[in-house]
């Protein structure tokens, strides 16, 4: 099968495809005939190495839509289910940028019958990411939440988990992206300065400024651990991790079908 990898770190021409054998799924895991596979943030770093790795074969993608053609014992999924999954590591040798891939059986849910597979491969990550940002904030119905960058990839996911949780949602976008965080789920929408709010998902990555606007004791979640700000005021300070989850088995739904990865 043909793989997309890097050997050598640099920009877009250090990007290979390689002919590799088709890999084998063991206990627990299944193989997936790619349909889709995003491209996130985080390959352009694994690229560029950000991970590490000098000296390995890095393979590109974590997200993936397509269908299951091999299973390994006590999987649980059958071949031909039409899924999504997430191949979580910084540093692997080969990544969903490929025509199969092999993963671990919980992190594989059916695809979303609403959307194609270009679609649904931006589900995983993202939604995973913002999923499990919102976990850790810990807000009860009715509290307020700033979500900073609520136009882009994992603040659109926010802001419509968030809303469906009875969250009062603030997006902090651009201008010219009122409408469609409106649309999300958001109750109210700022360029600005926004109110004093319960808490702050901060998809943006704006830091100190970000947490200047959680009330006392409040709570702010970032995406990335090394620029988390200091904690002050007696808010929580922590930082989403993401982590392949056990899939629901039922039929997933898209929340959104116009976000896509960048």
């Amino acid at each position: 099968m043909r793989a997309a990898v890097v050997n050598s770190f640099g920009g877009p021409e250090a990007v290979e495809i390689v002919d590799t054998d088709v890999p084998e799924p063991t206990a627990r895991e299944v193989r997936i005939k790619v349909a889709a596979a995003a491209l996130n943030p985080c390959d352009v770093a694994a690229r560029s190495g950000v991970y590490g790795g000098e000296g390995q074969q890095i393979g590109l993608g974590w997200d993936v839509a397509g269908t299951i053609d091999a299973v390994g014992e006590q999987s649980g999924w059958n071949v031909g289910d039409n899924v999504v999954a997430l191949l979580f590591g910084l540093v692997k040798p080969l990544g969903t940028h490929a025509e199969y891939v092999v993963v671990p059986a919980d992190a594989v849910a059916k695809a979303p019958t609403t959307v194609d597979s270009a679609h649904a491969a931006t589900l995983p990550l993202n939604t995973l990411t913002a999923l499990q940002a919102l976990d850790l904030l810990e807000l009860t119905e009715g509290q307020s939440l700033l979500v900073t960058g609520a136009a882009g990839a994992v603040g659109a996911y926010a802001v419509q988990l968030a809303a469906r949780r009875g969250l009062v949602v603030t997006g902090q976008a651009r201008e010219g992206d009122e409408e469609f965080v409106r649309s999300l789920g958001a109750a109210h929408v700022t360029s600005g300065e926004p109110k004093s709010v319960d808490a702050v998902l901060d998809a943006a990555v704006l830091g100190e400024q970000a947490l200047a606007w959680v009330r006392d004791g409040g709570a702010y979640v970032g995406l990335l651990p090394p620029l988390l700000p200091p904690a002050e005021r007696g808010v929580r300070i922590r930082a989403a991790r993401n982590s392949a989850m056990r899939a629901a088995r039922s039929s997933a739904r898209s929340p959104c079908t116009s976000c896509a990865a960048s």
